[in-house]
């Protein structure tokens, strides 16, 4: 029955996932979730590190996030930091005020555009040669960002690019198993650690998170919304709205996730959250192509991954935060490829005619400058080009 809750033997073969429309608790299940580990532990670690947030909060509120949403959507559908929000607050040392500012600002436009019906207006217009280009962007971005993270390592050791070439050739050759390859790997990187930096383990204890409210004075709430929630709005819009609805369509045929329901989620959930401390999260089609590369096929993969972190947050809080600082850069750097990598190959149907010089243009600008000046480059090439050469109209 469509929507059912079953229990399985987790070791049993996988149903089919263009089929499948329950929430079923698979240990390749699990093992897919974690593939969007590789964006989400290094943001809200630096986050937690650089803007004095707490980690333990960090981790409760994306695990509760993750539970509802894979409950909802049914999908493998990633809560993730807001990645423009992350980046200028570690860059310029934000205050938790500066930050949650930011996020309000995000969250409550993001929901007013989805009532008023600005979302799906978006969607109509925004051609598909341009939607795939923000995929491809983004996917080759994130790529080269596990590139340039493998570039400061030594060749050989625990934290090697010998290990990022293991792990490599290791996804290669079960990912598309549909084994839990990824949780092997995750267990193996903390094994990695205990070898390399034993006292990663030692001198800490037992501590929950402390909720707090951050209320930005006016000074922070200025900064937060000039300098985070301007760049942040058009990433969220096109990646974490329209580009991952887009995904979900193409992943699961007759069932994609509605772009409105995802900004309300969008909204919703940044709204409720960061009063309390939450990081600004969002969704996003990088991380679902990483889950779903990595096996997660139904909600039962995140509503497993919120309940992990909802424990971890809960019972060490932040003491787990001088472990995962220490974890091989080596494997989430292969993580961030692989999912960058198979976030770029959506577009690989529409690489021919007007399509590939769109999707080509915003790609180059999207690696070199950023998600809005790629979008307003493509969705300028995509209107002269139907000028150009409009569409036949049918015969009658």
């Amino acid at each position: 029955m469509p929507g059912q809750t079953t229990r399985v033997d987790p070791t049993s073969p996988a149903p089919d996932p263009s089929t499948d429309r329950g929430v079923r608790f698979y240990l390749h299940e699990f093992s897919g979730a974690l593939g969007d580990l590789g964006t989400f532990l290094p943001l809200s670690i630096a986050l937690a590190v650089t803007c004095g947030m707490d980690f333990g909060v960090i981790l409760v509120f994306a695990g509760i996030m993750n539970i509802i949403t894979g409950w909802i959507f049914r999908q493998p559908i990633p809560v993730q930091p807001m990645k423009a929000i992350a980046a200028v607050a570690i860059a310029e040392g934000f205050t938790p005020g500066v930050i949650s500012s930011a996020g309000m600002a995000v969250g409550a436009v993001v929901l007013a555009l989805a009532l008023t019906g600005g979302v799906s207006w978006c969607v109509r217009v925004v051609p598909r040669s341009v939607v795939l280009g923000i995929q491809a962007g983004v996917g080759v971005k994130l790529a080269w960002t596990g590139v340039q993270w493998l570039g400061g390592l030594p060749v050989v050791g625990t934290d090697s690019i010998a290990v990022a070439v293991i792990v490599g050739v290791i996804i290669l050759l079960f990912a598309r198993r549909r084994r839990p390859v990824l949780l092997y790997i995750i267990l193996a990187g903390f094994g990695l650690l205990w070898i390399g930096h034993p006292d990663a383990f030692t001198g800490w204890s037992l501590s929950g998170p402390r909720l707090s409210s951050a209320v930005p004075t006016a000074h922070e709430a200025w900064l937060g919304v000039t300098h985070g929630a301007l760049p942040q709005l058009p990433l969220t819009l096109l990646n974490s709205v329209i580009a991952l609805s887009a995904l979900s369509a193409e992943y699961f045929p007759d069932r994609g996730v509605n772009p409105k329901r995802v900004a309300v989620s969008v909204g919703a959930m940044n709204l409720l959250t960061i009063p309390f401390g939450a990081m600004p999260m969002c969704h996003g089609a990088g991380g679902l192509a990483a889950q779903y590369r990595f096996g997660a096929r139904t909600g039962a993969s995140v509503i497993m991954l919120g309940a992990l972190k909802v424990t971890l947050g809960l019972a060490l809080g932040g003491a787990l935060l001088s472990i995962l600082q220490r974890y091989p850069v080596s494997i989430l750097a292969v993580m961030v490829m692989a999912a960058g990598i198979t976030l770029a190959s959506s577009a690989r149907g529409a690489l021919h005619g007007c399509s590939l010089i769109v999707i080509g243009a915003m790609t180059l600008s999207i690696v070199l400058t950023d998600t809005l000046t790629g979008f307003l480059i493509g969705f300028a090439l995509s209107s002269v080009f139907a000028l150009i050469r409009p569409e036949k109209k049918a015969a009658p």
